[in-house]
């Protein structure tokens, strides 16, 4: 599997599960779930916090083009409570779909990436490393969160990639389906039938 496609998976999961927080109480959204979290309480801080990241990360730093200045908040401590959830996911669809629109145009993802830009001594990673951390990040806090609709009395959405993998046909597959074809239909094997 490669970044994109992986990428378009966590884009459909995405937008599943706002799909899913849309339709939850707004009080349940803000409830505080999270006691000792010193910067994390709730599920649109969490939410606000997964878009941050990949801001900061893919259009900050790798594309000196972050979107984060035009919704003004504090990154550190969210305290998103204070925002329409309409607010941050329009935050979010922006973020996305910069960053699709970057994965299609085919990005060398073997270049280095300095992680701190302004420092000549940073650490450098590849794009592909910068971009798979952006996305295990997302993974792990969206566990989080369909933790905390649990916690609300909810059953989260079903976000597994499995549900969004395209099925495909391995070659032992299609000589099995060939094989119960013959089996089914004597005449479909045979080139000489009349059916043909």
């Amino acid at each position: 599997m490669n970044v994109r496609e992986y990428y378009s998976y966590l884009s459909a999961a995405r937008a599943q599960l706002w799909n899913f927080l849309r339709a939850l109480p707004p009080a349940d959204l803000d409830r505080d779930l999270i006691d000792s979290g010193d910067r994390f309480h709730n599920i649109k801080d969490l939410l606000l916090h997964v878009t941050d990241v990949e801001d900061h990360w893919i259009h900050g730093v790798v594309l000196s083009d972050s979107v984060h200045q035009r919704y003004p908040h504090d990154w550190v401590r969210p305290q998103a409570t204070q925002y329409d959830l309409n607010w941050i996911l329009e935050y979010s669809r922006e973020v996305s779909g910069r960053t699709a629109a970057f994965l299609d145009s085919d990005p060398d993802l073997n270049r280095s990436v300095k992680l701190v830009q302004d420092d000549p001594a940073s650490d450098t990673v590849t794009l592909d490393q910068l971009l798979w951390n952006v996305m295990t990040h997302e993974v792990r806090h969206t566990a989080q969160i369909a933790l905390m609709i649990r916690q609300l009395g909810h059953t989260p959405p079903w976000l597994d990639y499995m549900r969004f993998a395209r099925p495909q046909v391995t070659p032992g597959q299609a000589s099995a389906d060939a094989t119960d074809l013959d089996a089914a239909d004597p005449d479909a094997a045979d080139p000489d039938s009349d059916d043909l």
